[in-house]
């Protein structure tokens, strides 16, 4: 019974943040980490910390592997699946109403008026949540100052995945000098990044896309716009997309809530139809549970080795660098008039003086008064 309440409550909480999360990873981590470690307390704010390493550590969608995270951690294998699936579910859905509609008439719904307040809403959102993740992991001057670098070379729009190594590496190397005796010391086992290579359902066109959108998922590090890089290269190039129809994806993902990922529902729709779009969206999300169930019991065993909690420790502060550093790249581009100041502002002070609020309220009120202000002169 206790199980099965777990798992409800799993499937409840994200369903919800499937539905309002609006934003990418960033926001959607922001919005996990006030649900499970603020208000229901299923996570400690050091091992939410950890996690966030973890995710960066392998390919796919960060928020969605932390979702599954998450859901392993509360109700293992079970609530993996779940909390996974509830998550990436209402984002398919929307996605592929549009891509019906997409192919039926030629157009997507205009809906730039409520995106304008949207982003400012979600930089606060973001900010209000990496402020004490910040205080946690930047502990130790060492730490502070891998930070600073890791958020410099991000900056420099250095790779991810080199800058998390690189400050784990870095701080790895640190305990080691500081040891004296080394007797009791593990061996250092690098954490393995897997690659896969390799009716109608099963039909050419859709084992074609499952291939490709598998191995996009199993090797795929950096944000949606690599992934529309990849994609360009898989469709655009071989004449299976259109650049049009791959730019309406792009749009597509940044105004649905969920994981951009689930943009491929859209391509596979406008490729091969319901059974494309299945297809794409199963290849494209089946790595991340993988490498989630082969990664998740590794991380306490990290955080219980003196070595590999140095590792982490620093790959934690990279993390909360690199995500800093896109919430100043989102600002740069999002806050761009007196309008969009006004909305962060308003959002900032709330986010940051009642944070028992809904983050969903936020991006609620950030939409309608970005609709209201544009009609503003």
């Amino acid at each position: 019974m206790e199980e099965k309440n777990s798992l409800k409550e799993i499937a409840k909480l994200f369903l919800k943040l499937g539905v309002i999360g609006f934003g990418g990873p960033a926001v959607h981590i922001a919005m996990m980490r006030d649900e499970v470690v603020v208000k229901k307390k299923w996570l400690t704010e050091q091992h939410f910390l950890d996690l966030i390493g973890a995710i960066n550590l392998i390919p796919g969608p960060n928020s969605t592997e932390m979702a599954i995270h998450i859901g392993h951690e509360k109700a293992g294998w079970k609530g993996l699946i779940i909390a996974g699936f509830c998550f990436i579910f209402p984002a398919v859905i929307i996605t592929g109403f549009l891509a019906w509609l997409y192919k039926e008439y030629g157009q997507i719904p205009e809906i730039k008026p409520f995106l304008y307040g949207i982003k400012p809403a979600i930089i606060a959102i973001i900010l209000s949540a990496i402020f004490p993740l910040a205080r946690k992991s930047f502990k130790t001057i060492q730490l502070s100052i891998i930070g600073i670098i890791a958020l410099f070379l991000s900056l420099l729009n250095y790779n991810e995945i080199i800058l998390m190594f690189g400050a784990g590496m870095m701080s790895s190397f640190i305990y080691y000098l500081n040891q004296k005796r080394n007797n009791s010391i593990n061996a250092f086992i690098p954490i393995t990044l897997f690659q896969f290579s390799n009716n109608n359902l099963i039909s050419h066109t859709n084992l074609n896309l499952f291939l490709i959108f598998l191995k996009i998922g199993a090797i795929l590090y950096g944000s949606g716009y690599v992934l529309f890089a990849f994609l360009d290269a898989e469709l655009v190039a071989t004449g299976l997309l259109s650049r049009t129809q791959l730019i309406d994806a792009i749009a597509v993902g940044q105004f649905t809530p969920g994981p951009i990922f689930s943009s491929v529902t859209f391509i596979g729709y406008q490729i091969n139809g319901f059974s494309g779009a299945l297809i794409s969206t199963i290849a494209i999300f089946l790595p991340s549970f993988i490498f989630v169930a082969l990664l998740n019991p590794l991380v306490k065993k990290m955080r219980n080795s003196n070595a590999f909690s140095a590792f982490l420790d620093a790959i934690n502060v990279a993390s909360i660098a690199i995500i800093i550093s896109i919430c100043l790249e989102m600002g740069k581009e999002t806050i761009i008039d007196w309008r969009t100041i006004l909305i962060a502002t308003i959002s900032i002070i709330v986010t940051f003086n009642y944070r028992k609020i809904n983050s969903a309220f936020i991006v609620l009120g950030g939409s309608i008064i970005g609709y209201i202000l544009n009609f503003v002169g």
